[in-house]
């Protein structure tokens, strides 16, 4: 089988932060790393599961939500793919990932799409840990430029 570009990425020196993944056609996949690969820290299903509702209600409800196709935390419990479309720059992309982790990181009240009805598992939340998550890239983010999309080899 054809390995998959995530996994032609050297995740032994991989750090915190954003980068381009892919380009297919007029999608743009992002990686959005929160934890160190294999680094023996990763996020909780509960606290990414928290974020992922933030993020994407945020990004979503955003200026370009409507150029936004996916947002939802990678298996390994070390980050978020974004996907967007429709011409949304890579500085677009990446102020959106910054805003999207300053309303969660400053996020109060209910969870939006936190009820049985609107979602699969809807008791398992971490607002705190979301929050903390959303901290931490806050700081990792705040000074990234197009030019740190890139992978380093």
């Amino acid at each position: 089988m054809k390995k998959i570009a995530s996994f032609t990425v050297n995740h032994d020196i991989l750090e915190k932060g954003m980068y381009l993944s892919r380009i297919d056609g007029e999608v743009v996949t992002y990686d959005v790393r929160m934890k160190k690969p294999n680094g023996g820290d990763y996020f909780s299903m509960s606290a990414a599961h928290t974020l992922e509702h933030l993020f994407a209600t945020f990004a979503r409800s955003s200026a370009v939500g409507d150029k936004i196709v996916y947002v939802g935390p990678m298996g390994c419990r070390t980050g978020f793919y974004l996907l967007t479309q429709g011409g949304l720059t890579h500085g677009e992309a990446i102020k959106l990932v910054q805003e999207s982790m300053a309303f969660a990181r400053d996020f109060e009240g209910e969870i939006p799409g936190n009820t049985k009805k609107e979602c699969g598992n809807y008791l398992d939340h971490d607002l705190a840990g979301a929050k903390a998550l959303a901290e931490d890239m806050c700081e990792v983010l705040k000074n990234w430029q197009e030019s740190d999309l890139r992978y380093k080899e």
